[in-house]
């Protein structure tokens, strides 16, 4: 029996995928994907069938990685970042009929930007994604909100686009309702890949226009601090 697999391939470089990740899509008949991401692993394609649409085309890109599967293909449907986090995990699982799934995780944008910005993310954290496509504004309102005034280390996922140039902008007014305008800040640009940008900054020096949708933002708690151009976020331990 055909087997599908949802994959999360990292934040785009080859270094970031797990070894289970490559070995996989090179064992599976068709690989099912987002176009962009299609090509972050086009070493291991060769041959193969491949399926792949544009934005917004999530649903259809599930549908056609069932359908394959029935088809006895062993299939391997791709997201950045980690399948069960903004990935296809979800969707996959809502939607299965008679397939057998596994999901294999993978490093997430928040994590792969934390490690080249320092350590920001060391202690309690929220992850708030700012498009509000499949999620009210409204909600999104509010989880800021809550996150900001318990103190968490927040991290923002597509925190800008054209359709949404004030959003980012919006949520600092909220956070900054909570925390101090003092508060580290890390912008990571690219995670992962080549032509990764960094900048650190605080909570009331963020200069948006140097954010898109493929930046991450980690916003630090009252206790994080900047040292020798990097972010930490102490747990507790108590250093000498």
């Amino acid at each position: 029996m055909a087997k599908l697999y949802v994959i999360g391939i990292g934040p785009g470089g080859v270094e970031h995928m797990t070894l289970k990740a490559i070995e996989t899509i090179k064992s599976c008949d068709v690989i099912v994907g987002y176009t962009p991401y299609i090509d972050y692993v086009k070493d291991f394609i060769g041959d193969k069938e491949v399926f792949k649409t544009g934005m917004r085309g999530e649903l259809e890109r599930c549908k056609k990685a069932i359908e394959f599967t029935i088809e006895g293909k062993n299939t391997a449907i791709i997201s950045t970042g980690d399948s069960g986090l903004y990935g296809m995990a979800g969707p996959i699982l809502e939607l299965r009929q008679d397939v057998d799934v596994e999901i294999i995780p993978g490093i997430t944008a928040a994590f792969s930007a934390a490690s080249e910005l320092g350590s920001p993310i060391m202690h309690d954290y929220a992850s708030i994604s700012l498009s509000d496509l499949l999620t009210p504004w409204e909600v999104i309102e509010k989880r800021l909100e809550k996150s900001a005034e318990a103190d968490f280390v927040i991290t923002l996922y597509n925190p800008k686009s054209k359709g949404r140039a004030d959003h980012l902008e919006k949520a600092i007014n909220i956070i900054l309702k909570h925390k101090s305008p003092s508060t580290p800040v890390g912008i990571i640009k690219n995670s992962g890949r080549p032509n990764t940008e960094k900048w650190i900054t605080t909570l009331d020096n963020i200069c948006y226009e140097k954010v898109d949708m493929m930046s991450i933002v980690i916003i630090g708690n009252k206790s994080t601090y900047i040292k020798n151009n990097e972010i930490i976020t102490p747990r507790g331990y108590l250093i000498k």
